[in-house]
This record gives structure tokens, C-alpha cells and sequence, in this order.
């Protein structure tokens, strides 16, 4: 049994998994355009536009946080189990 006012909860929230998933996409296409520039040199800038994308997801968290979809935000309402 769970004691809600102790529990911090897991950052489960719109703002954090928007965060994630931009940023996870941008890793990705970082990655996978570094593997791909030693065959063919025009994957080299994937690279950078994916390193860009990186701190652009932080900041659209960050964004949504500040807007009220974070934890505990006024817009922001967690589903029960």
C-alpha cells in the first residue's frame, strides 16, 4: 500500500514523455546518420541536425512543464490504476 503524500511519483507526465521521445529521436538519427557517413559522406550533417534536436526536446519538456502539463501541473490530471 502506497502512501500518497510520501510518494514522489516516476515523472509520468505529457511534458516528460513529449521530452523524451523528441530527444530520443534525435539520438537515434544522431546514431544511425554517424553510422551511415562512413559509406556516404552526405549522412554527416543528420548528425548535427540530431545533436540540435537533442537539447530542443529538453526545452519543449521543459516548455510543457512551465504550461502546466508536468507533474502535478494544473492541466495535468494522473490516471488511476
Amino acid at each position: 500500500m502506497t502512501n500518497p503524500i510520501a510518494d514522489p511519483g516516476h515523472g509520468h507526465s505529457p511534458a516528460a514523455w513529449t521530452a523524451v521521445i523528441i530527444m530520443l529521436f534525435g539520438f537515434t538519427l544522431a546514431t544511425v546518420a554517424f553510422c551511415l557517413a562512413e559509406f556516404a559522406g552526405f549522412w554527416v550533417p543528420l548528425i548535427y541536425v540530431g545533436a540540435v534536436i537533442v537539447p530542443i526536446g529538453a526545452l519543449v519538456g521543459w516548455l510543457l512543464a512551465r504550461a502546466g502539463y508536468g507533474v502535478k501541473g494544473p492541466k495535468y490530471s494522473p490516471k488511476g490504476h
